[in-house]
Parts: structure tokens; sequence; C-alpha cells
């Protein structure tokens, strides 16, 4: 990075501010372009100077984030990363922040997140979201919206039940990190409810996993459920690793079961799409169809590589589509993608793929 991220930092806790301003501050990466307490000292900020990346808080006086960020990304469009507290109560409204074009959430400090580990996780979104295509945020997530305001029904297409559902031993597995929760709307959105059972990881704070499966699984056509250690996985029904822990796939016959479990982060990460995508390899390989999708660093791309080495499909997400371009371009590097596939193309690969 030539220059520093200018960040503006809105949250209505003084202490917040001042926590992050520090911190952001200290690091050379970084310089913070302003603090506000509320929406509206960040637009008289914004409107006297440059700010790459904005951290928001979404309940604030005189106008709360959400509100803030309809009118930021309809008329002023920039990065956001959403802070948000682990409480049950504010997860949709985070999850929420995230349809509208916001890029990520991170945990505000409590419960299993010291400040450290916040303050680690915020560098990381914003070193991201510097990276990011912000214009393909925007346009997914307006496609998204426009997808849910025409359908007027939970479901485009009935449910059948899991006995009208032929058994197979074929598996999809996914990973994805920022920009991963629109990629991945876009993605189950398109999959039958006869779908083989798919596994996923995308690089998220625990607790907000299950609110963010419950959102897709009002989407869908196929179930989606948070990933619970024992399970015996389903057809028609996607699992998303909770956060904080890895997922893993252990077969047993022609059936898949899941493991939740705790561990060191790989690449920074818990859960990590490396642990996943190796577990896959090994337990399922030719039955296997991947595909890893936007997101920085290189999570997953040797994962994918084990995949394809073990007689595996494997599809990484190009550019074009990428809101980052990291994790599908290491693994294009290492020879593991077998396709580079445009977002909107890869649902129908996948699911052509595990049918054969």
């Amino acid at each position: 990075m030539n220059q520093p991220l200018r960040v503006l930092i809105v949250d209505d806790s003084a202490v917040v501010r001042e926590i992050l301003a520090q911190s952001l501050n200290s690091d050379p990466r970084f310089t913070v372009a302003g603090a506000a307490p509320d929406p509206y000292v960040a637009r008289e900020i914004l409107a006297r100077k440059t700010v790459d990346v904005i951290t928001l808080d979404l309940e604030m006086p005189r106008m709360d984030g959400l509100t803030f960020l309809r009118h930021l990304m309809k008329y002023f469009p920039i990065p956001v990363i959403v802070l948000s507290s682990l409480t049950d109560g504010r997860n949709a409204a985070s999850l929420e922040a995230l349809a509208l074009g916001a890029l990520d959430i991170i945990p505000k400090p409590g419960g299993s997140y010291s400040v450290a580990d916040s303050l680690e996780l915020l560098k990381e979104k914003l070193l991201a979201a510097g990276q990011s295509d912000f214009s393909k945020t925007r346009q997914q997530a307006q496609a998204n919206r426009a997808l849910a305001v025409k359908s007027t029904q939970r479901l485009v297409t009935p449910r059948p039940s899991l006995a009208r559902i032929a058994a197979t031993n074929k598996l999809i597995a996914v990973g994805a990190s920022t920009g991963g929760t629109i990629a991945l709307e876009t993605l189950f959105r398109s999959f039958t409810p006869d779908a083989p059972p798919t596994v996923c990881v995308i690089h998220m704070p625990e607790k907000f996993t299950a609110t963010y499966a419950d959102r897709l699984d009002s989407l869908c056509a196929v179930r989606v459920f948070e990933a619970k250690d024992g399970q015996m996985a389903e057809p028609g029904t996607v699992y998303l690793a909770p956060g904080n822990k890895h997922l893993l796939v252990r077969a047993r016959g022609k059936d898949y079961y899941l493991k939740v479990a705790d561990g060191p982060k790989v690449h920074h990460q818990r859960p990590a799409v490396d642990i996943l995508f190796r577990s896959v390899a090994e337990e399922a390989g030719q039955n296997t169809a991947a595909a890893l999708l936007t997101g920085m660093g290189k999570d997953g791309a040797a994962g994918l590589l084990q995949i394809r080495q073990a007689g595996g499909y494997t599809i990484a997400q190009d550019e074009a589509t990428s809101i980052v371009f990291g994790m599908p371009k290491e693994a294009i590097a290492l020879g593991a993608a077998a396709e580079v596939l445009a977002l909107e193309k890869i649902a129908l690969a996948l699911l052509a793929r595990t049918r054969l």
C-alpha cells in the first residue's frame, strides 16, 4: 500500500472511538480521517475529508446505523465495516447491513473476543476493504435485494421432503471470506432442492453464522443451517461452519457426517476453509465438487488443490466478479482450479458435475 488507509470511525461510544483511533493511528498502514459520535457528524467529515473505509456502529443517537448506511450507499457509496456486539438481538440488524452493502462484520470486544482480538480482526477487514472492488459489492447487493422484492413467497418452489430426494454420495464444498455474504446468497439462491449435501465455510464471527444461516434459509430453495457436531449431511441442505469453530466431514458408508471442532487458527482463521477442504478431499475425494469464492488471503487455496488432486471437480471465482480477488487468485496460481468461472455460473457448474 503506497499510502495509509484513511478510516472514518462512526460510533456513539467515546471509549470505543478512542481505542480504535489509538490502535489505527499507531499502525503505519492506517490513519484516522475522523471520529464521529453519530451519522450527522460523520456526514460533515465526509464532506470535508477523503475517506477510504468507514467503521460503523449500528445503534447510535439521532440516526441509527442502518438508516445512515442506506443513505450512504445511495448518495456516497464507500466501503463500510460494521462493528457489532454479539448479542442475539442485534445480529439480524448486522446482517441487514450486509444486505444493504456493508462489506463485513466484526464483533466488538466481549464474550470470547478480547480488545486485542477485535482490533486484529478489524485491521484485517480494513485491509481487505482497501483491496476490494466496492462497485461489485453494491451491484451484487442491489441484485439480491431486487430478487427478494420480486418474490412474495418464502420460496420460489416448494421444498420436497427428504424421502423424495434420491440419496447420493456426492458432496459440494464452498469457501468464502470478504464479500462472501453477498456471494453465497447469490450462489445458494440458484441451488435446487435436489442438490447434494453442501458444506460451507465463511469467515464470520461466532453467533453471527446462525443468524446468517437463518437469513439464507428464508431466501433459498435449499435448507440452510449452522452445522452441528455429529449431524448427518442431508441432500437439499447447506451447512455453515459455526463462527470460531472448524468444520470437517467424515464419511460412513455412503453418508457424510459433520464434525465441529476447536483447534488452532489456520491462516489466522477459525473456521478455516483449508481445514474443511482437506477433510473433504480425504473423505469424499472424486465425489466432490468445490468452489473457492471471493476473499482476502490464501485460505482454501491449498485445500482446493487437495480436492483436485483427489479427483474432485474444482472452481475458483473469477476476478471480474470477486469483491476481493485474493483467495481465488492464490488457488489459480497453485493450479487448484479446474475452472475459473463468474459467480453467476458457479451454481450451475457445481450442480451439473454432482449429477454426473
